[in-house]
């Protein structure tokens, strides 16, 4: 029995008592992460709301088990922003897709949801009608001619049923009834009704592909409604992936349940709050960079250097010498080592302490120089 077997079936419930101390302090938290994001300046902001969306959507999308580009997929934001970056690359028309629908559901988010706009979704996450090497139903809704819509695991004849969704000629009364609770009730906090609209997607399953992509990016229109803003300075898919087994878990515990889905909202809110942790430091980093290229605003710096440091104030792997140098900005290493002598006696490398069988790197701080 799945949860739309239920007799009031979608009257969700839960236990307002138990969710209130949390849901509190994740709005709390959400506030002071915006007001704090609000104070500062214009381009900063649009940085931070670049980076967050990037993870977004590459995020989402490896949940699914799909890995784009980050280059492109922050070149294509970046256009579709109107940001006037340099060294922006051609975008393929899969990373243009899942960017154009979260762009949409993002900067319009106080718009009405409706069949149309969602199969306008689902057109530009599937341009062609294929999901991989298979063909599927673009821009309408399943009709299940090839069985029952299952998730599924395990190989072929062990498979194990996860999940049967509903027979597709519930769909258009059931995708009415959502429609209607998504753009007019205003009963429900925006961060429950996030967390529920998200289940309650991805339950009905109403495409054939695609489903988890766009109730992740429900779940973000309805944040953004929440926090009254299309900037976007955390990222629930990112969390979402680091936490991807007890996802699918609690999805699956909920959607073989009945009506009372304060167990999924909970998760929801602590994935939110994580999220909101994460995003704090990360936009630490942000700011610091910002800091870092104001104070070296005058200091002639090429197209090499300046790609390798901000690599070296984002996720470098490892550490920097001479070899990796070359590598990654795809030099001769005589090259490197001129590009990294130049830098130390501008002030902004130093050598670094860890010993090695190579000559290590780092950025000029003030630890770094007191060591």
């Amino acid at each position: 029995m799945y949860i739309y077997n239920n007799q009031n079936w979608p009257i969700f419930e839960w236990n307002s008592e138990k969710l209130l101390p949390l849901l509190s302090y994740v709005r709390n938290r959400q506030g002071r992460l915006i007001g704090k994001m609000g104070a500062l300046g214009f381009e900063l902001r649009n940085e931070a709301n670049l980076e967050i969306l990037t993870q977004e959507i590459i995020k989402s999308t490896e949940i699914e088990g799909e890995f784009l580009d980050r280059e492109q997929v922050r070149s294509s934001i970046a256009r579709r922003l109107g940001l006037d970056l340099s060294g922006l690359v051609f975008s393929e028309r899969n990373v243009d897709g899942i960017v154009d629908l979260m762009v949409d559901a993002t900067k319009h988010y106080d718009k009405e949801l409706n069949k149309e706009r969602l199969f306008s979704w689902h057109a530009a996450l599937f341009p062609t009608a294929q999901s991989g090497m298979y063909k599927i139903i673009a821009r309408n809704w399943r009709n299940d001619s090839t069985g029952p819509m299952q998730v599924v695991s395990g190989a072929l004849g062990k498979e194990k049923v996860h999940f049967q969704a509903p027979a597709a000629a519930q769909l258009e009364n059931e995708m009415r009834i959502f429609f209607d609770w998504f753009n007019l009730d205003q009963n429900t906090d925006l961060v429950l009704k996030s967390a529920i609209a998200h289940l309650w997607f991805v339950t009905l399953h109403p495409f054939e592909d695609g489903n988890g992509r766009i109730s992740r990016a429900l779940s973000d229109m309805l944040l953004a409604r929440s926090d009254e803003q299309s900037y976007r300075f955390y990222s629930m898919s990112t969390q979402i992936r680091k936490e991807r087994n007890s996802y699918h878990n609690i999805l699956e515990k909920t959607q073989k349940s009945g009506l009372d889905i304060t167990s999924w909202l909970e998760w929801f809110l602590n994935c939110l709050l994580h999220s909101i942790e994460n995003s704090e430091m990360l936009l630490e980093k942000i700011i610091h960079k910002h800091s870092f290229w104001l104070k070296h605003a005058g200091v002639n710096i090429n197209d090499r250097q300046r790609k390798i440091l901000n690599m070296l104030m984002e996720n470098f792997e490892g550490v920097l010498n001479t070899t990796k140098w070359a590598k990654i900005a795809k030099c001769s290493q005589d090259t490197a080592l001129r590009d990294i002598q130049d830098l130390i006696e501008k002030g902004i490398l130093v050598k670094s302490i860890l010993g090695g069988r190579s000559t290590n790197y780092d950025l000029h701080t003030n630890e770094t120089a007191n060591s």
